[in-house]
């Protein structure tokens, strides 16, 4: 039984201290999904269907570890931040989505939230 615990607190320990990397990997996979869900056309067609479905099942199971170390509101915000960007940029360079000024401005705000979060806030565990 004290090996279960021991391995049980190793590897909560571990998802504590790379809880950057799995967000960042959790992110990832969300900009895979959203960028497979456009080209599936409506989920119409099969492999970018089957890709969409499995990057968001693992963006979600890897967000799910992230959320056991930091709070849900930072851990979620961060997610889906960096994801609109990310997925802003895919959509500008594959999909020729051009955004005007006031799109552009948006984003450059959830930047600097961002940033503001990853520096300022006592909520983060760094």
């Amino acid at each position: 039984m004290k090996s279960h615990t021991k391995l049980k607190f190793c590897n909560v320990h571990m998802i504590y201290q790379m809880h950057w990397l799995i967000l960042i990997i959790a992110i990832v996979f969300e900009v895979i999904g959203t960028a497979a869900l456009k080209s599936s056309e409506g989920v119409t067609r099969l492999i970018p269907s089957v890709i969409m479905i499995i990057s968001y099942g693992a963006a979600i199971f890897m967000l799910s570890l992230v959320l056991k170390t930091i709070p849900m509101g930072i851990g979620y915000g961060l997610w889906s931040g960096v994801g609109i960007i990310l997925i802003t940029v895919v959509g500008w360079f594959f999909y020729q989505q051009q955004l005007d000024l006031a799109a552009l401005i948006g984003i450059g705000f959830i930047c600097v939230g961002v940033v503001i979060i990853q520096i300022f806030s006592k909520s983060v565990t760094h």
